[in-house]
């Protein structure tokens, strides 16, 4: 079984690399897609009559995510910021998307401007994957900070329920 989900994971992999979008400009200086591709759908889930589609492009910047706020973690961490991002997707104090949640004003400290400057490895992919799964070390958490480095007020003050602390991370889920 282990086998076969490497292999899956690394075939899905390859897919995301080899079916990204192709852009060029034309003579008149317009962005035009060669392709003129849709982002592939790879992963549907439901919650609570809720529909939620995940493409390649958000499990590639799932894994960014992943990989800027957890890659000295153990791969346990790397699951759980990832499975905190999905998490997020299910309330509805957050944005309904990937890219909403992730782009989300001071959401994750790694993003600058909506862009994420890093390069994933593929632990942090595999980390992404494993929460599509369904693995969630967190207990549902949609909070995470690194008390020791964390400068926000808030994060530090905050009621927290359901507090799991992996590697130097403290996921919770903040009190009502």
């Amino acid at each position: 079984m282990r086998k076969f989900t490497i292999f899956l994971t690394l075939l899905i992999l390859l897919l995301a690399i080899f079916c990204t979008k192709v852009s060029a400009k034309n003579p008149n200086n317009m962005d035009s897609t060669l392709f003129n591709q849709q982002d592939e759908v790879i992963q549907v889930f439901n919650y609570h009559d809720k529909t939620i589609s995940i493409t390649q492009n958000d499990v590639h910047l799932m894994a960014k995510i992943v990989y800027a706020e957890s890659n000295c973690e153990p791969f346990e961490g790397k699951v759980a910021v990832a499975s905190v991002i999905l998490n997020r997707l299910k309330y509805p104090e957050f944005p309904k998307t990937v890219d909403g949640v992730v782009k989300q004003k001071g959401a994750f400290s790694c993003v600058r401007n909506g862009t994420i400057d890093v390069v994933p490895d593929e632990s942090s992919y595999k980390a992404v994957f494993q929460a599509l799964q369904g693995s969630d070390p967190t207990e549902k958490a949609v909070f995470f900070y690194n008390p020791r480095i964390a400068t926000s007020q808030w994060m530090k003050s905050i009621g927290k329920e359901k507090v799991t602390t992996i590697g130097n991370h403290v996921f919770f889920v903040a009190k009502n």
